[in-house]
């Protein structure tokens, strides 16, 4: 038995490219369905992307359940910026979520967080 329960990856992406109606919600399912078979994932269902919110807090929010947790992302209309999670207690290679992130919504700048969780 390892000494952690699960990976948890954070990751703030500043001013992503807003041009042709970004974020959209196609792009942020393509993204989605890329991430999971990327990382080693099974999707649990399909993605949930809804648009809601108001003023500078409005925009879309993704949940993508996969058998071993959870993705998810909130995107900021106002400012371009986004906010992925992604938590699994099994092992993926955080470095393809940067560059998935990097790929489809081409951040100025990208802050992450990285922990191993044990309760």
């Amino acid at each position: 038995m390892s000494d952690y329960w699960g990976y948890h990856l954070q990751v703030d992406a500043k001013a992503c490219n807003q041009n042709a109606k970004w974020p959209n919600e196609h792009k942020i399912y393509d993204f989605t369905k890329e991430l999971v078979t990327a990382i080693d994932m099974v999707a649990f269902g399909e993605p949930m992307i809804n648009h809601f919110g108001s003023d500078n807090k409005a925009g879309y929010t993704l949940i993508q359940l996969i058998e071993t947790s959870n993705i998810c992302a909130h995107f900021c209309d106002d400012t371009g910026d986004a906010y992925f999670d992604v938590f699994s207690c099994k092992e993926y290679d955080t470095e393809i979520v940067i560059k998935l992130i990097q790929k489809y919504f081409e951040p100025t700048r990208i802050i992450t967080s990285f922990r191993l969780r044990q309760a």
